[in-house]
């Protein structure tokens, strides 16, 4: 009986990216257990750790930082509803945290996206061949990934981004 392999991790996928890395996020919140204290530490007092250094945020200033020192570029865009959520407020405070690290940062308007065609799901895309799709429950936390190296689908999230990056507008300009 063979046994099924598993698929590569993300930090894996991101630490053989040769030339490009990209990200896009399509939900208004998310879920995610191991933000959920931050969350709910920022929603009581205001306060968002953008502390590069923390264990919440060193693991993740780490490995970007060595992407970007690689010589790869690491953009990530999102796509967010107007008036934003107060999750989008959160994540936006804590942007520059990514900025520093090394990545692009851009946001889009949904308004602004109304004929792009997107894939139904949020997906990171390495060096424009393979893609990591990030799944979630209706209440936003991890329900796992999924890979593909199907080009058609490549091609399919790199025009997306593409498309989505062109009008998005950089993290420093936009005002949630």
């Amino acid at each position: 009986m063979s046994q099924r392999k598993q698929p590569p991790s993300f930090e894996e996928l991101l630490e053989s990216a040769q030339v490009s890395a990209v990200h896009l996020e399509m939900r208004d919140a998310y879920g995610i257990g191991p933000e959920a204290d931050d969350f709910e530490r920022w929603k009581r007092t205001g306060q968002r750790d953008i502390d590069a250094g923390s264990d919440y945020w060193a693991p993740w200033v780490e490995l970007i930082a060595r992407t970007v020192a690689r010589g790869v570029v690491v953009r990530r865009a999102r796509i967010v509803s107007e008036p934003v959520t107060e999750y989008i407020r959160y994540e936006h405070a804590g942007t520059q945290v990514n900025i520093g690290a090394g990545e692009q940062v851009r946001w889009l308007p949904r308004r602004r996206a109304s004929d792009i065609a997107l894939p139904g799901n949020d997906f990171w895309l390495f060096d424009e061949r393979l893609v990591m799709f990030n799944h979630f429950t209706g209440d936003g936390a991890s329900a796992g990934p999924s890979v593909s190296e199907d080009p058609d689908v490549a091609k399919l999230c790199a025009s997306a981004f593409e498309a989505v990056w062109e009008r998005g507008i950089p993290h420093e300009e936009y005002q949630v």
